[in-house]
């Protein structure tokens, strides 16, 4: 999951930092002023597509390693929020490049947090920024044993990358509607 939202993150950033950077972005709002929100749904269907291969991949490999982590309830749960979250990470990713217009600050910006949240010292602040940190809180969804030590339950977690992604896609657009419309 560690690579595949990395992967998820940087393919999402550079799709969008692509058309500001080719200069293309006020070309493209003029010719197709939709264009942001369908490539938006073309990263998203790739990432979505890819990490449910990736996922059944993994569970049947784990399945055949490890025959007694059977699919079962925690099993699906973990299999499908995980191609979630990375669905849910690639809109996070989109909406952060799109207002920062920069790739390698989008990706610092998406991907740093994380790396932010293990340096804090007070093990009580540092719980409660993975509780409310959108992949420390979004990653709970695969856990499947010793649910009761996570920071945050599951589908809460994955809930609160919904808002952190819905929080960037919206700023994302009221960015590009003041600055490029």
């Amino acid at each position: 999951m560690y690579l595949g939202q990395a992967v998820a993150a940087i393919l999402a950033v550079l799709v969008i930092s692509g058309e500001y950077r080719s200069g293309m972005m006020r070309v493209t709002l003029a010719a197709v002023p939709r264009r942001p929100v369908a490539l938006g749904l073309v990263v998203v269907g790739v990432v979505v597509a890819a990490g449910v291969v990736a996922v059944a991949g993994s569970s049947l490999a784990a399945a055949a390693l490890m025959p007694e982590f059977a699919a079962g309830g925690p099993m699906l749960r973990a299999a499908a929020g995980s191609v979630l979250y990375l669905g849910l990470i690639a809109l996070l990713s989109l909406g952060v490049a799109t207002a920062v217009r920069d790739s390698a600050t989008a990706i610092g910006l998406v991907l740093g947090l994380p790396i932010l949240v293990s340096v804090v010292p007070d093990p009580e602040w540092q719980r409660q920024l993975e509780r409310f940190g959108p992949m420390t809180a979004g990653l709970s969804i695969r856990a499947t044993t010793e649910l009761e030590t996570l920071p945050i339950a599951a589908w809460a977690g994955l809930g609160v990358v919904a808002a952190w992604s819905a929080a960037a896609l919206l700023g994302g657009g009221l960015s590009l509607q003041r600055r490029d419309a």
